[in-house]
């Protein structure tokens, strides 16, 4: 019974510290929907400002958690890692955010109605951003930047091994809030290792206006399941690379090797690479020999398999595998139909590409392939939000409602109506 009265006054104390935050951060939303632009963009340079200053602590601060965290895995120490570059790739993400126009209160479609009015749309910040992730300090200061422009408030639960770094860099987003005269509580961090934290925001639909979970499958699916607000996420990252009839040789193999394999663990990195019969004897006899001298592992269906010795037999499992390493599946499919049919049974509606140089297939697969992004003669990796000119991105959504694909400013805001009279009564 004992243990059992301080587990329960141990919640009580982190929900009464996540209600607290919660209640700022919503008093300062107030301020920030309502903020000038120039403001905004004073706070982010000052906020860069900061970073580049307070370098030599947010390393120390790093150090202190790579040291908690030496015995995670090699890809998440290399994640969770900050060096002079990355604070330096952190200074220009905020900086490129306060470059990018600001869509708060941008009209659109104003237009005179029989009565005399004007209706339109105007675009206005959400209030409230939770954003939950792992390991990647640098989230904390892209999640602040993003958040500001559009004029919402934050609050960020970063993973407990990058806690200090996640501190380090948000007692710099302080110093740029106070220099721009903005509400310090804007952005904050929770400094609670305690994971029963996410649970108390998730139950806050009345202060949350949206939470953005960002890390694997399990902490995705766990927001999805218990938060009472709305979540802009994805699952998985299913990606597929299709080589058609038409595809050139040439891109093909650059395209398909690059979408693979220029970054393993990226949640746009091609998972499954499907060619009809044609452009598999075409392209695979070399894209294969890449594969395999990078070190990639191959698991392919009966066809691909008789086409290299090298090629494991895929299992079902795979073609519905989101791998995030150096594994490829690799299905010979008859034609155009029979790739959609693939990618709708077993995709995630991420990311997929076509390479063709048929315009007919192309178009066919611009629309019938019901993803958030469909690229056609280019990798998959260029699904990022940095690579659609949107600066840095928050995630990427696979939901239909309310952003889809890389989600930058405008996926942090929505839209109210509004009419313009000048006495107009209904009759």
């Amino acid at each position: 019974m004992e243990q059992l009265a301080r587990q329960i006054a141990a919640d009580n104390d982190v929900s009464a510290y996540v209600l607290e935050l919660a209640h700022a951060a919503k008093a300062a939303s107030q301020v920030l929907a309502c903020a000038a632009t120039a403001r905004k963009n004073l706070a982010l340079v000052e906020i860069a400002n900061a970073l580049r200053n307070e370098r030599a602590a947010i390393l120390e601060a790093n150090s202190a958690d790579l040291a908690a965290a030496s015995a995670l895995e090699p890809a998440l120490i290399d994640r969770l890692k900050l060096n002079d570059e990355r604070i330096e790739a952190m200074v220009a993400g905020v900086l490129e955010v306060a470059e990018l126009p600001d869509p708060v209160g941008a009209i659109t479609d104003l237009c005179y109605r029989p009565s005399g009015i004007q209706v339109g749309r105007m675009r206005v910040a959400l209030g409230v951003i939770g954003i939950i992730y792992e390991s990647r300090p640098n989230v904390t200061a892209d999640a602040a930047a993003l958040c500001l422009k559009a004029g919402n408030a934050a609050l960020l639960r970063g993973g407990s091994e990058a806690q200090h770094s996640n501190l380090a860099i948000a007692r710099c987003i302080r110093a740029g809030l106070e220099a721009a005269a903005l509400p310090p509580t804007a952005v904050q961090v929770m400094a609670t290792k305690d994971r029963a934290a996410v649970g108390h925001m998730l139950a806050l639909d009345d202060l949350v206006d949206v939470v953005v979970p960002r890390g694997g499958k399990g902490l995705i699916e766990r927001v999805s399941r218990e938060a009472r607000m709305p979540v802009i996420k994805h699952l998985d990252g299913v990606c597929h690379v299709f080589l058609d009839d038409a595809a050139d040789t040439g891109k093909a193999r650059r395209i398909a090797f690059n979408a693979k394999t220029q970054r393993y663990g990226t949640c746009n990195t091609m998972e499954t690479l499907l060619a009809t019969p044609t452009a598999a004897a075409a392209v695979f006899p070399r894209l294969l020999d890449d594969y395999i001298a990078a070190g990639v592992e191959l698991r392919g269906c009966e066809r691909t398999c008789a086409l290299h010795s090298a090629v494991a037999a895929a299992s079902e499992a795979d073609w519905y595998a989101e791998y995030l390493s150096a594994i490829l599946a690799i299905r010979v499919v008859d034609d155009l139909d029979a790739a959609i049919a693939h990618i709708r049974l077993y995709g995630s509606q991420h990311t997929d590409a076509i390479v063709t140089e048929n315009f007919a297939n192309a178009r066919r697969f611009l629309a019938e392939v019901d993803s958030s992004s469909v690229i056609v003669n280019a990798s998959t990796r260029f699904a990022d939000g940095f690579e659609y000119g949107l600066g840095a991105e928050i995630g990427i959504s696979t939901d239909k409602f309310h952003a889809r694909g890389p989600v930058g400013l405008e996926g942090l805001t929505s839209q109210k109506w509004i009419v313009l009279g000048d006495g107009q009564i209904r009759e």
